[in-house]
């Protein structure tokens, strides 16, 4: 058995979620700062090896026409130093603004704290691939 990681990864920070065993809920872990590379890499390895995770679901932010923009390009660049484990890409199109209003709904203030969008952005980037894997 074994878990699938999300990465929302941004230019500050790095959110992250893990699914459950059964491969059917996300659930937000943590978030963790982007810079130094090597070292941001390197927690998540530690995070993923930890978890007994297999595969790690990235973001990518494709611009609203499908292309690839700077952002997605910086993603897969960040992703392809991640060694060991199956990467697998997913349109992360407008999951900063939905994990936004889903804070909002469940009363949980952000405005100081922009890690908990990371990390609720990665819940929804998980929840995307496992529906779509079921």
């Amino acid at each position: 058995m074994y878990k699938i990681m999300a990465l929302d990864i941004g230019t500050k920070r790095i959110g992250i979620a893990l699914s459950d065993y059964l491969l059917i809920l996300a659930n937000g872990y943590s978030y963790i700062p982007r810079e130094p590379e090597d070292e941001a890499v390197e927690t998540v390895k530690k995070i993923a090896k930890e978890n007994n995770v297999k595969k790690i679901v990235v973001g990518i932010p494709l611009n609203m026409d499908g292309s690839k923009g700077f952002q997605a390009e910086n993603c897969q660049d960040f992703a392809s130093k991640i060694d060991g484990y199956e990467i697998i890409y997913e349109d992360e199109r407008l999951t900063s603004e939905a994990a936004e209003e889903i804070l909002r709904e469940k009363k949980i203030d952000f405005r100081k704290d922009k890690g908990l969008v990371d990390i609720e952005s990665a819940c929804i980037i998980l929840e995307q691939y496992l529906s779509r894997c079921k």
